[in-house]
Protein backbone atom coordinates (compact mmCIF):
# COMPACT_ATOMS: atom_id res chain seq x y z
CA UNK A 1 0.00 0.00 0.00
CA UNK A 2 1.56 3.29 -0.90
CA UNK A 3 1.64 6.28 1.33
CA UNK A 4 -1.51 7.96 -0.09
CA UNK A 5 -3.62 4.65 0.66
CA UNK A 6 -1.74 4.48 4.55
CA UNK A 7 -2.88 7.89 5.49
CA UNK A 8 -6.42 7.16 4.08
CA UNK A 9 -6.84 3.81 6.05
CA UNK A 10 -5.64 5.98 8.89
CA UNK A 11 -8.46 8.37 8.48
CA UNK A 12 -10.72 5.80 8.37
CA UNK A 13 -9.18 3.68 11.09
CA UNK A 14 -10.13 6.47 13.57
CA UNK A 15 -13.82 7.10 12.01
CA UNK A 16 -13.95 3.07 12.68
CA UNK A 17 -12.76 3.29 16.47
CA UNK A 18 -14.29 6.68 17.96
CA UNK A 19 -17.72 6.53 18.11
CA UNK A 20 -17.54 10.23 18.73
CA UNK A 21 -16.48 10.77 14.96
CA UNK A 22 -19.32 12.33 12.50
CA UNK A 23 -17.08 11.88 9.26
CA UNK A 24 -14.05 11.34 7.66
CA UNK A 25 -13.42 15.55 7.27
CA UNK A 26 -14.15 15.66 10.67
CA UNK A 27 -11.10 13.51 11.79
CA UNK A 28 -8.57 14.54 8.79
CA UNK A 29 -8.99 17.98 10.31
CA UNK A 30 -9.54 17.55 14.04
CA UNK A 31 -7.62 14.50 15.24
CA UNK A 32 -4.36 15.24 16.98
CA UNK A 33 -3.89 11.05 17.09
CA UNK A 34 -4.13 10.84 13.13
CA UNK A 35 -2.11 14.22 12.73
CA UNK A 36 0.56 12.72 15.05
CA UNK A 37 0.51 9.31 13.27
CA UNK A 38 0.79 11.04 9.96
CA UNK A 39 3.96 13.01 11.00
CA UNK A 40 5.33 9.71 11.91
CA UNK A 41 4.68 8.43 9.00
CA UNK A 42 6.88 10.25 6.94
CA UNK A 43 9.41 11.10 9.20
CA UNK A 44 10.12 7.51 9.65
CA UNK A 45 10.53 7.20 6.11
CA UNK A 46 12.86 9.90 6.34
CA UNK A 47 14.56 8.06 9.40
CA UNK A 48 14.82 4.77 7.35
CA UNK A 49 16.51 6.62 4.35
CA UNK A 50 18.92 7.80 6.48
CA UNK A 51 17.79 11.27 6.79
CA UNK A 52 18.24 11.19 10.30
CA UNK A 53 18.38 15.05 11.11
CA UNK A 54 15.45 15.94 9.12
CA UNK A 55 13.04 12.75 10.25
CA UNK A 56 14.00 14.31 14.16
CA UNK A 57 13.44 17.75 12.99
CA UNK A 58 9.65 16.91 11.60
CA UNK A 59 8.89 14.75 14.09
CA UNK A 60 9.52 17.40 16.59
CA UNK A 61 7.34 19.72 14.59
CA UNK A 62 4.47 16.77 15.08
CA UNK A 63 5.16 16.94 18.35
CA UNK A 64 4.71 20.78 19.06
CA UNK A 65 1.65 20.84 16.71
CA UNK A 66 -0.34 17.85 18.42
CA UNK A 67 1.23 17.38 21.71
CA UNK A 68 2.25 13.38 20.97
CA UNK A 69 5.85 12.61 20.65
CA UNK A 70 6.48 9.58 18.30
CA UNK A 71 10.54 8.88 17.98
CA UNK A 72 11.10 8.72 13.82
CA UNK A 73 12.79 5.66 14.86
CA UNK A 74 9.61 3.63 16.50
CA UNK A 75 7.71 1.09 13.77
CA UNK A 76 4.28 1.43 13.81
CA UNK A 77 1.90 -0.86 12.39
CA UNK A 78 -1.23 -0.67 10.33
CA UNK A 79 -4.59 0.59 11.95
CA UNK A 80 -2.88 2.39 14.70
CA UNK A 81 -5.45 4.63 16.27
CA UNK A 82 -3.99 7.22 19.41
CA UNK A 83 -7.52 8.69 21.12
CA UNK A 84 -7.71 11.80 22.61
CA UNK A 85 -3.65 11.79 22.44
CA UNK A 86 -1.78 14.77 24.51
CA UNK A 87 0.87 13.43 26.47
CA UNK A 88 1.43 10.04 24.34
CA UNK A 89 5.81 8.98 24.12
CA UNK A 90 6.79 6.61 21.62
CA UNK A 91 10.42 5.60 22.15
CA UNK A 92 12.67 5.33 19.03
CA UNK A 93 12.91 0.98 19.48
CA UNK A 94 8.99 0.57 20.32
CA UNK A 95 7.68 -1.54 18.00
CA UNK A 96 3.74 -1.48 17.87
CA UNK A 97 1.94 -4.19 15.85
CA UNK A 98 -1.71 -3.49 13.61
CA UNK A 99 -4.50 -2.87 14.94
CA UNK A 100 -3.28 -1.08 18.48
CA UNK A 101 -5.44 1.45 20.21
CA UNK A 102 -3.47 4.12 22.80
CA UNK A 103 -5.13 6.67 24.56
CA UNK A 104 -3.81 9.57 25.94
CA UNK A 105 -0.97 10.32 28.50
CA UNK A 106 0.65 6.96 27.77
CA UNK A 107 3.69 5.87 27.71
CA UNK A 108 6.05 2.92 25.62
CA UNK A 109 9.46 4.08 27.02
CA UNK A 110 12.77 2.88 28.21
CA UNK A 111 14.35 2.07 30.74
CA UNK A 112 18.08 2.07 30.30
CA UNK A 113 19.87 4.97 28.36
CA UNK A 114 22.45 2.25 26.83
CA UNK A 115 22.33 1.92 22.98
CA UNK A 116 20.24 -1.30 21.58
CA UNK A 117 16.72 -2.29 22.04
CA UNK A 118 15.30 -0.84 25.00
CA UNK A 119 11.72 0.05 24.27
CA UNK A 120 8.68 -2.41 24.38
CA UNK A 121 7.29 -4.54 21.40
CA UNK A 122 3.73 -4.29 21.23
CA UNK A 123 1.63 -7.27 19.58
CA UNK A 124 -1.52 -7.12 17.50
CA UNK A 125 -4.94 -5.79 18.41
CA UNK A 126 -3.40 -4.60 21.78
CA UNK A 127 -5.29 -1.60 24.07
CA UNK A 128 -3.08 0.66 26.07
CA UNK A 129 -5.35 2.53 28.64
CA UNK A 130 -4.86 6.54 29.71
CA UNK A 131 -1.85 7.07 31.31
CA UNK A 132 -0.35 3.50 31.05
CA UNK A 133 3.66 3.23 31.30
CA UNK A 134 5.03 0.74 29.27
CA UNK A 135 8.59 0.26 30.06
CA UNK A 136 11.65 -1.32 28.79
CA UNK A 137 12.36 -3.90 25.92
CA UNK A 138 9.23 -6.33 27.11
CA UNK A 139 6.67 -7.68 24.98
CA UNK A 140 3.20 -7.28 25.16
CA UNK A 141 1.47 -9.90 23.57
CA UNK A 142 -1.57 -9.96 20.80
CA UNK A 143 -4.70 -9.34 21.89
CA UNK A 144 -3.34 -8.17 25.58
CA UNK A 145 -5.16 -4.65 27.23
CA UNK A 146 -3.16 -2.67 29.85
CA UNK A 147 -5.64 -0.85 32.29
CA UNK A 148 -5.39 3.03 33.03
CA UNK A 149 -2.26 4.26 34.34
CA UNK A 150 -0.50 0.89 34.77
CA UNK A 151 3.24 0.17 35.06
CA UNK A 152 4.02 -2.31 32.78
CA UNK A 153 7.61 -3.45 33.69
CA UNK A 154 7.50 -7.64 32.64
CA UNK A 155 6.24 -9.05 29.65
CA UNK A 156 2.10 -9.48 28.99
CA UNK A 157 1.11 -13.06 27.54
CA UNK A 158 -0.94 -12.84 24.42
CA UNK A 159 -4.60 -12.00 25.29
CA UNK A 160 -3.46 -11.14 29.38
CA UNK A 161 -4.77 -7.98 31.12
CA UNK A 162 -1.99 -5.95 32.81
CA UNK A 163 -3.03 -3.90 35.32
CA UNK A 164 -1.70 -2.04 38.66
CA UNK A 165 1.78 -0.54 39.60
CA UNK A 166 4.02 -2.21 38.94
CA UNK A 167 1.60 -4.07 36.94
CA UNK A 168 0.25 -7.67 37.71
CA UNK A 169 -0.37 -9.15 34.39
CA UNK A 170 -4.11 -11.76 34.49
CA UNK A 171 -6.51 -13.82 31.75
CA UNK A 172 -8.38 -11.54 29.63
CA UNK A 173 -11.89 -12.18 28.99
CA UNK A 174 -13.92 -12.76 25.72
CA UNK A 175 -16.97 -11.07 26.67
CA UNK A 176 -17.93 -7.95 27.71
CA UNK A 177 -20.13 -9.06 30.27
CA UNK A 178 -17.46 -9.42 32.70
CA UNK A 179 -17.59 -7.43 35.66
CA UNK A 180 -13.84 -5.69 35.17
CA UNK A 181 -13.71 -5.37 38.77
CA UNK A 182 -13.53 -8.89 39.54
CA UNK A 183 -10.44 -10.01 40.84
CA UNK A 184 -9.64 -12.88 38.43
CA UNK A 185 -6.58 -15.04 39.65
CA UNK A 186 -2.95 -13.53 39.49
CA UNK A 187 -0.15 -14.16 36.65
CA UNK A 188 2.82 -14.54 38.33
Amino acid sequence: MGLLGTLREDLQTARDRDPAARSLVEVALAYPGVHALWFHRVAHGLWEAGFRLPARLLSQLGRTVTGIEIHPGATIGRRFFIDHGMGVVIGETAEVGEDVVMFHGSTLGGTSMNKGKRHPTVGDRVLIGAGAKVLGPITVGDDAKVGANAVVVRDVPPGYVAVGVAAKARPGHDGDDVDPYAEPALYI
